[in-house]
C-alpha cells in the first residue's frame, strides 16, 4: 500500500490579518519585553495612557538572571489603528527588545 504525501508551502494558505480576528472594542494585552531598569513599568504604562486613557495594573516577570523584565498591560482597544500605534511606540522605550 502506497503513502500519498503531499508538499506544502505555508505561504499558499490564506493568513488572516490581525483586524480580521478581532471585534473592536475588545480586551487587548501588550507583552513588553527589555532590559530590566527600574522606570520600565512607567515608562510603559506613561506610553499607554497616551493612546488608551485608563487606570492600569501592569504585571511585571523579571528574567532568572534579573538582566530583562517583561511588563504585560492590558487595555481595551477602540480600534485597530490604536493597536498599531501602540505596538510602535511601545517598542520606542529605551530599552526594549520586543513588544508582542
Amino acid at each position: 500500500m502506497a503513502v500519498s504525501t503531499r508538499e506544502f508551502n505555508l505561504n499558499d494558505i490564506p493568513q488572516k490579518e490581525l483586524k480580521d480576528l478581532l471585534e473592536f472594542p475588545c480586551p487587548f494585552t501588550f507583552k513588553v519585553v527589555g532590559k530590566n531598569r527600574q522606570d520600565l513599568i512607567d515608562d510603559v504604562v506613561a506610553v499607554t495612557q497616551k493612546y488608551a486613557k485608563g487606570d492600569y495594573n501592569p504585571r511585571e516577570h523579571i528574567s532568572s538572571k534579573g538582566t530583562y523584565s517583561s511588563v504585560s498591560i492590558d487595555i481595551i482597544a477602540e480600534n485597530i489603528e490604536q493597536v498599531e500605534t501602540l505596538y510602535a511606540e511601545l517598542a520606542k522605550i529605551e530599552g526594549v527588545r520586543m513588544v508582542l
